[in-house]
């Protein structure tokens, strides 16, 4: 037997994982002495579960000594009934981002492409280099917006993806109903069109479509939506997708076994019922104008802004990122910086909104 040095003793891994880029969470705000500090790096829903969701979860919690149901059956019904498509339609996993990775498992040979536009969700770029796809990012238009023309130019023959967040985070415009309709007309039929809709839910703008009713139109679309935002539950991971049947049925033959837990879909199932949902429906409102405020009083004050439609604003700041995050955080303001391309701040709570008016005041 041939002997080895402890340095060839080690597995060898995939050569793609090189270009895998490492995923950057917000951060927790540092303790200020004297100072009630905000998180507003992670676009998390600053309201605390209903009531009536926390009694499901605890219910739910009484059975962690069983497996959950696989097939997400009861969460995925009510899903249905609430977006109005067919439960065939429809696939769950751990959030909408393990979503986005399974459709590059099951549409992506190695050196097929996914486009997207950039800066967007840095999630994209990690799922296109584990699947071994080519990442194609297409740099935004002006006012910090997906530029289609130049996506739909970008696509080539070995193009299996193209990824659309609406609203893009973490530069906050959607993509509204002409432009995407312009879009599909001329992708190819056997290009997945993904409309990431993780923010659908915060916006107000007529123009912007819903991905649901895109989808009844299109069976290229694919649409992800997650509970982790409008819907309060980002630490429970429930992701869901609708989807042509062929599709929705390939997403749930990738999925990870008994991903979706237990609770996570009793606490679903019980945050769409009418009463709990209309309630949540009110928050989400509650933020929205909150966001209103924050975006009108950022420019009242001079700031660059581009449209928000989320749940958090964006500020095109550059090589001033990496200062205004510390700035903020040396203000109790916990908020996200992106390289030298800007800063995004989440809407949380009234406080917290107008402590980020007054420090950035301040900075301007």
């Amino acid at each position: 037997m041939p002997t080895s040095s402890p340095a060839q003793l080690l597995p060898r891994l995939r050569a793609n994982l090189a270009r895998v880029p490492e995923y950057v969470a917000g951060r927790p705000p540092a303790v200020r002495e004297g100072l009630e500090v905000f998180k507003l790096s992670s676009n998390e829903n600053p309201f605390p579960p209903l009531p009536s969701v926390l009694t499901a979860i605890a219910r739910a919690a009484a059975q962690v000594n069983r497996y959950p149901d696989p097939s997400a059956g009861a969460m995925l019904e009510a899903v249905a009934s609430r977006w109005g498509v067919r439960r065939e339609q429809l696939a769950a996993a751990t959030g909408s981002v393990r979503l986005l990775a399974q459709l590059v498992e099951v549409t992506c040979d190695p050196g097929d492409e996914v486009v997207f536009a950039w800066r967007s969700f840095e999630a994209y770029p990690i799922a296109a280099a584990v699947g071994d796809a080519v990442a194609v990012q297409v740099p935004l238009a002006a006012g910090a917006r997906h530029d289609l023309p130049a996506m739909l130019a970008a696509i080539t023959e070995r193009t299996r993806l193209v990824v659309l967040c609406s609203p893009n985070n973490p530069t906050g415009p959607a993509v509204r109903a002409g432009e995407l309709e312009a879009f599909l007309a001329q992708v190819p039929g056997d290009v997945l069109v993904v409309l990431d809709e993780a923010y659908r839910e915060f916006v107000d703008d007529p123009e912007v479509p819903d991905g649901i009713e895109v989808l009844r139109a299109h069976p290229n679309v694919v649409v992800l939506r997650t509970f982790s935002k409008a819907y309060g539950l980002a630490g429970l991971r429930v992701g869901v997708a609708a989807a042509h049947p062929q599709v929705a049925s390939a997403l749930r033959r990738a999925a990870t076994p008994f991903g979706v837990t237990g609770i996570a879909q009793a606490a679903v199932v019980a945050s769409l019922q009418h009463a709990a949902e209309a309630e949540l429906m009110e928050r989400v409102a509650a933020l929205v104008a909150e966001r209103h405020r924050v975006l009108d009083g950022l420019r009242a004050q001079g700031w660059d802004v581009p449209d928000a439609q989320g749940n958090f604003v964006w500020l095109p700041v550059g090589e001033r990122t990496a200062a205004l995050v510390g700035a903020f955080g040396a203000e109790g303001l916990s908020v996200r910086g992106y390289g030298a391309d800007g800063v995004r701040v989440s809407v949380g709570e009234t406080a917290a909104n107008s402590r980020l008016l007054d420090v950035a005041a301040r900075l301007r």
